[in-house]
């Protein structure tokens, strides 16, 4: 009997409060028997219910859990390696309807250093206009026997009265070190910057520079280094994205496709420039890949002190408005796009409702095309 119980333990996701919940009176005290035996265990996902708890009270505290879920779904940092992959990363939150005015503006591209991209304002009308939002994840070891080094960060997160998706993809080169620090530290570190409201742009430049020195100094030693993109959803109406390297973003809105990073290949002229003038060369290495001082296949990563001297870690950031022609937000390591076009992506998830499912099919995808690196994506779906 308790093992059939256990399948009705409530988890705090979104998605476990969508229904209406009627249950007997007689299930509900033996639920409650189950619930507090199993949030003995210390998951922190299970909703914790006193022994002595009548079935009204059960009741109160599962009406309760789904009012707040309501408000503000659950989310969760997740620990994206390999191991964890199995998984569903599905995280929905709900914010109202989309009934706002359409809003014509475009994005803003932010490449100039001593642009600040100005700040960051989302009134109290726009947090009301806003859809359900849903992100899932799917990452896969490559077969270039080096042990998986991508890493990635899908979570929802409350910050000074908004709501923020953060999602990441790190992928790591020469060790998993790298990824595996920016995934822990680099978004408290873009967030905690005092000027990130008023100036994000420069906020996200110092956090990531601030970063690489931690990292140069107490993480890794001559090798070792990692990609970045990061991606900060507000409130549902802006898009703050910052890289370095060549994983990359997309985002689709009513079909139309926009490339929302920078790839900073070494083959690129204005990249090849930037390696030149810090006095650095670009040559073809190992594959036939142009590469800095014939190492390293981009021009900006974090780590990587041994090169330092010749490449950046300088990001480039966008800054982009979100409205109800959305659909998706993509972001994926160089595993996916070496195969695929921007175009070949967004064609591949059409009509997929759920991001997880999304983001298996991209590299489901990637791995019949043959792409042998290590992969991992990220998909925000906009419903």
């Amino acid at each position: 009997m308790l093992g059939f119980l256990r399948i009705f333990a409530v988890r705090r996701t979104a998605a476990s409060m969508k229904a209406t919940i009627h249950f007997p009176a007689s299930l509900l005290f033996a639920f409650s028997q189950a619930c507090y035996l199993r949030g003995k265990s210390g998951d922190p996902d299970i909703i914790k219910i006193r022994r002595t708890s009548t079935p009204d009270d059960v009741a109160s505290v599962l009406l309760k859990e789904r009012e707040r879920q309501e408000v503000y779904g659950a989310g969760r940092e997740i620990n994206s390696t390999a191991e964890r992959d199995e998984d569903d990363a599905e995280d929905e939150y709900y914010d109202g309807d989309d009934t706002g005015d359409k809003d014509e503006d475009d994005g803003e591209v932010v490449d100039d250093p001593e642009e600040d991209g100005g700040g960051v304002e989302v009134s109290v009308g726009d947090q009301k206009q806003q859809r359900r939002v849903s992100h899932g994840f799917h990452l896969v070891e490559g077969k270039m026997k080096h042990g998986m080094e991508d890493y990635l960060v899908a979570e929802n997160r409350k910050m000074d009265g908004h709501n923020l998706g953060l999602y990441a993809i790190f992928d790591g080169h020469s060790g998993r070190e790298v990824a595996e620090y920016l995934q822990s530290h680099l978004f408290d570190n873009i967030l905690s910057e005092p000027d990130f409201w008023k100036n994000p742009v420069t906020a996200f430049k110092k956090a990531y520079r601030d970063t690489d020195n931690d990292i140069l100094e107490n993480v890794v030693g001559a090798q070792g280094g990692s990609t970045a993109v990061t991606a900060i959803l507000i409130d549902q109406k802006q898009l703050l994205v910052a890289n370095v390297g060549d994983s990359r973003a997309i985002l689709i809105q009513r079909g139309n496709i926009k490339q929302i990073t920078v790839d900073h290949e070494s083959d690129k002229e204005e990249e090849r420039d930037l390696v030149e003038s810090k006095g650095g060369f670009v040559i073809k290495g190992p594959g036939n890949v142009p590469r800095v001082d014939g190492q390293l296949a981009m021009t900006r990563a974090f780590g990587d002190a041994k090169l330092k001297d010749h490449i950046t870690v300088e990001p480039n950031v966008t800054i982009e408005k979100i409205d109800r022609d959305t659909d998706f937000i993509i972001l994926a390591s160089d595993g996916l796009w070496k195969v695929m076009s921007n175009e070949e992506v967004a064609e591949c998830i059409r009509g997929i409702e759920h991001g997880k499912k999304a983001a298996e099919e991209l590299i489901t995808e990637a791995l019949m095309r043959g792409s042998p690196d290590d992969i991992s994506c990220v998909v925000v779906m906009f419903h």
